[in-house]
């Protein structure tokens, strides 16, 4: 399948203005180290907000998002080129369907991604999930099976619909810190991650609110309970330590 061609990346304008400073700062940065392309791949299970993530992330809706159609089957890549440096982002299907792992969807997943090159995995989840079980884990296993365990060394795990509110009693920080843990802790062993890797595979997490009714500080940014939400200027310096 042919490749898309870059289109230039008029959605930064629709980013705070102290965003679009920064984000050019980094691409200057990204330049300086001869890196003139970043791919990024997408993955979770269905529902849990990687198409609204990715059109975060451009600045445009260029993925479609349905509360009420299952996602289809065919994952899509998108091009934004700015200053000589071209951002591509691959959306991708859930990987369960009926209770298991969609073997159809991971298989086509693989074959999509045949010949690219994945700078960076999004492993995308939701804040706002209270129990995980070993389905998670099935799930963690199949992207380990498909892309390899370096793949989670290059990974930035982002926990969507940041803006909840906590089961009564529980402090938010606490709650996060909390889902954090659990979510690492299925990484860890679906991947096959050993306590004495830790340090290799970092797994830094990010906080995403993907709805137009999160509150923004003076810049502009979006915040959650005094936590700056996912955003490009956030993801690009996780993406140049992977570099």
């Amino acid at each position: 399948m042919a490749a898309p061609i870059p289109r230039e990346w008029v959605g930064l304008q629709q980013f705070p203005a102290a965003t679009q400073t920064k984000l050019h700062e980094l691409l200057g940065k990204l330049k300086e180290e001869n890196v003139s392309t970043l791919t990024i791949l997408v993955m979770g299970k269905g529902g849990v907000g990687k198409s609204s993530t990715v059109n975060s992330i451009v600045g445009e809706r260029v993925a479609n998002v349905s509360a009420f159609q299952s996602e289809g089957l065919r994952p899509m890549m998108c091009s934004r080129t700015r200053a000589g440096f071209t951002l591509n982002i691959i959306d991708t299907p859930g990987l369960i369907e009926g209770g298991y792992i969609n073997e159809q969807a991971v298989e086509i997943i693989k074959r999509f991604l045949l010949e690219k090159t994945i700078d960076v995995l999004l492993y995308v989840d939701r804040l706002d999930t209270y129990r995980m079980d070993t389905l998670d884990e099935q799930v963690i296993r199949a992207i380990t099976n498909s892309l390899g365990k370096a793949i989670w060394r290059r990974t930035l795990v982002v926990l969507t619909h940041a803006q909840l509110s906590p089961p009564d009693g529980i402090d938010y920080n606490d709650f996060l810190a909390r889902r954090s843990e659990s979510l690492l802790r299925y990484i860890h062993s679906g991947a096959g991650i050993g306590k004495r890797e830790y340090a290799d595979f970092p797994l830094p997490i990010a906080l995403a609110e993907n709805s137009g009714r999160c509150k923004t500080n003076e810049n502009g940014a979006k915040v959650c309970r005094f936590h700056t939400v996912f955003d490009l200027h956030l993801l690009l310096p996780s993406c140049l330590i992977f570099n």
